[in-house]
């Protein structure tokens, strides 16, 4: 009996080539084609592009002119009389007495070249050291009107004005004191203060210091 040929069997192998995929992969995805990128943030710790700011219109520093309005006129400043204090202290304790309150108008804020110290009767021992090096160098000091300056009566008139003046009566006689006083009260620009026995000082300059 002759041979029928079968049919040609049609296997999976014929419907073309099918690569399985390795054990453990998955087979790739096709990607999208990439379009323009947007611009990436920047990492952590490192900055980024920096782009320039844009100009920035500034006005010219210094060039401002204001123009003053109109003022009403200004009446001539009446003389000012300085303010008197006294502080009571012996003769013994009025240097003492000075030296506290030069302290207190440095720690007030007033410049140590705004203080005059007037003694009448032994010199500050800063007077007494700078004297001894010569009355030129002394007065230069004076001149120059950086720092406390320290002088004895018989040279108020030499002295320049200066914002305060400190009267220390601690000592001499009255006939000293009652000069040097109205002296310093015209050497003060603000405030004259003195520190010594009020009785004394009343004496010589009457009721109203």
């Amino acid at each position: 009996m002759p041979l029928i040929p079968e049919e040609p069997q049609i296997h999976e192998s014929a419907q073309g080539p099918r690569v399985a995929p390795a054990s453990g992969r998955t087979a790739p995805t096709p990607r999208p084609v990439p379009g323009p990128r947007p611009a990436a943030p920047p990492r952590p710790g490192r900055p980024g592009p920096v782009r320039p700011a844009p100009p920035v219109q500034r006005a010219p520093r210094d060039t401002a002119v204001v123009k003053p309005g109109p003022s009403a006129p200004v009446a001539p400043a009446a003389a000012s009389t300085p303010q008197i204090q006294l502080i009571p202290a012996s003769a013994q304790g009025a240097l003492d007495a000075a030296e506290e309150a030069v302290d207190l108008l440095l720690e007030s804020g007033r410049s140590p070249g705004e203080v005059l110290v007037i003694t009448t009767g032994e010199p500050h021992p800063w007077a007494a050291h700078e004297l001894s090096f010569g009355e030129t160098a002394y007065w230069a000091q004076h001149d120059a009107g950086d720092d406390v300056f320290y002088a004895d009566a018989s040279a108020v008139a030499r002295a320049a004005s200066r914002p305060v003046v400190v009267v220390a009566v601690n000592g001499g006689p009255d006939s000293v004191a009652a000069t040097a006083l109205p002296q310093a009260l015209g050497r003060a620009g603000a405030l004259l203060i003195v520190c010594g026995d009020p009785q004394q000082i009343n004496s010589v300059l009457g009721a109203g210091v």
